[in-house]
């Protein structure tokens, strides 16, 4: 991602506003090079209530736009990605009215599925929406809020997404994407636009939202002069999280992703718009045109470290063998669909190793992806591409093996590093250059890495964590 000549310039920001923390990276547009960076943290609260300050993350961007130097008042424009689906409300004066309600906030899964049985089930859901609405959406969030807190209704003025509000800031103005949009449960996919029948069944004025800008458009310049901004740098639409990474690998449809972080999710690019009445996937928008097909788990390097912890173990000292299996769901679970799940752990005998039970716990965390990848590759997608492999446990032992052995694919692990910054930096160099941004991740070369052979595929331990799944339906059902 560099050349050897050094940087040519124009520069452009990337921004990727994570569950945890925000990143920006300043980009020479000509190389792909990375010429600056910085990072700030947040702060999420626990529970079942996952919210944070919409404030913080502001604070954090310009923290990390600080570490940047020089090279950001250089950059020409800035886009930002951030994590998909939370719900930010803004009052009168564009302040939050309270903490924001994030994906992983699953107080609303009684409101998801009141929503999907009032508009006439699941299948009609997926043929308007593209999606079934969990508790991780936007409008079961906002029915949730309604119910819950009246009086915060009351008060908003404007209703946003994480990445929407921070690109708010930014220039002055309301705007989003069909990319993050898509996962909010009030866009149709079907017409691309903000649905009024839904709006009303949860009472929300569509006054409220920002207004879509569209693939290659400008969302206006950056206002506020206390970022380290030029007058007049050009803002991009910005976009959620996994559209950004889309963006940040360059993908061609039918080159499936596997992204282990926070959450874990797997999809890919597709010419056909999805509508899977299962809500195993959900059909997003990509960014930049097409569709983003894909599948989340809310459980995944978290938990596994969580347990490694409690087995007083690191988190590379799996061991193979044994008939324990792990389902890891200490958050509850998106896909299977269990809201109110916790972990269970089943096959303990007097010979069971602490190391088995770590790798039955990677097992478990990569079982819930691997189940959703053949509903989220189109029917003609070649088997043999290889899984691009990403996200902060990509580069990790225990789970690229354990990858590879329950897929029986080859694992390309790229060597680029945030890749959602990267994405938001390659939307940004699109509105410079003209150009769309997967062909300038493309030309940055973001997508290279080493690629690891096929195994055999693990037929039996995924067949054994499929029969536990089955057999303890009751027991992860909750409340």
């Amino acid at each position: 991602m560099s050349a050897a000549e050094g940087p040519l310039g124009p520069y452009v920001v990337g921004v990727d506003s994570s569950t945890q923390s925000t990143k920006a990276l300043v980009v020479d547009v000509a190389t792909g090079e990375v010429v600056a960076s910085g990072q700030a943290p947040h702060t999420v609260t626990s529970g079942a209530g996952r919210e944070s300050d919409p404030e913080e993350w502001y604070t954090a961007l310009r923290t990390a736009l600080a570490q940047c130097g020089d090279a950001a008042r250089q950059a020409s424009a800035v886009s930002v990605g951030g994590q998909q689906h939370g719900l930010v409300t803004l009052d009168a004066q564009g302040r939050p009215v309270r903490p924001a309600l994030l994906w992983n906030d699953v107080r609303s899964a009684p409101q998801a599925r009141r929503l999907v049985e009032e508009l006439g089930g699941p299948k009609a859901w997926a043929d308007r929406f593209g999606s079934v609405p969990g508790a991780s959406f936007t409008v079961s969030k906002w029915a949730w809020l309604a119910e819950h807190e009246p009086e915060a209704v009351r008060a908003t003025a404007a209703v946003r997404l994480p990445h929407d509000y921070l690109t708010g800031r930014l220039t002055g103005d309301g705007t989003t994407d069909r990319g993050d949009a898509s996962g909010t449960g009030w866009w149709a996919s079907a017409t691309e636009t903000y649905d009024e029948e839904i709006l009303g069944r949860v009472g929300l004025d569509p006054a409220l939202l920002p207004r879509v800008v569209g693939p290659g458009e400008v969302a206006g310049t950056v206002h506020d002069t206390e970022l380290p901004f030029s007058k007049g740098t050009l803002v991009a639409a910005g976009t959620g999280d996994n559209a950004a990474a889309a963006l940040g690998l360059g993908l061609l449809p039918g080159t499936p992703v596997l992204s282990l972080g926070t959450s874990g999710t797997v999809y890919a690019v597709s010419r056909r718009r999805p509508t899977d009445p299962t809500g195993t996937v959900a059909g997003f928008a990509a960014a930049h045109g097409d569709w983003l097909p894909l599948a989340c788990t809310l459980n995944c390097t978290l938990a596994v470290d969580r347990i490694a912890a409690l087995l007083g173990l690191d988190r590379e000292a799996v061991e193979g063998g044994g008939a324990a299996t792990i389902l890891p769901y200490l958050d509850g679970e998106r896909t299977p669909d269990l809201p109110h799940a916790s972990g269970l752990l089943t096959g303990l005998r007097h010979d069971t190793t602490g190391g088995q039970l770590l790798q039955a716990a990677y097992d478990g965390a990569v079982h819930a992806l691997l189940g959703a990848l053949d509903r989220v590759l189109d029917d003609d997608a070649d088997r043999s591409t290889p899984l691009l492999l990403i996200g902060g446990g990509a580069r990790g032992t225990a789970w690229q093996q354990t990858v590879r052995r329950l897929s029986g694919r080859p694992v390309q692990v790229p060597e680029a590093r945030e890749l959602v910054a990267l994405g938001a930096a390659a939307q940004a160099a699109g509105v410079l250059t003209g150009e769309n941004p997967a062909a300038v991740a493309r030309r940055w070369g973001t997508a290279r890495g080493p690629v690891l052979d096929p195994v055999e595929r693990d037929e039996a331990a995924l067949e054994r964590i499929s029969g536990v799944l089955r057999g303890a339906a009751g027991l992860l059902e909750g409340p």
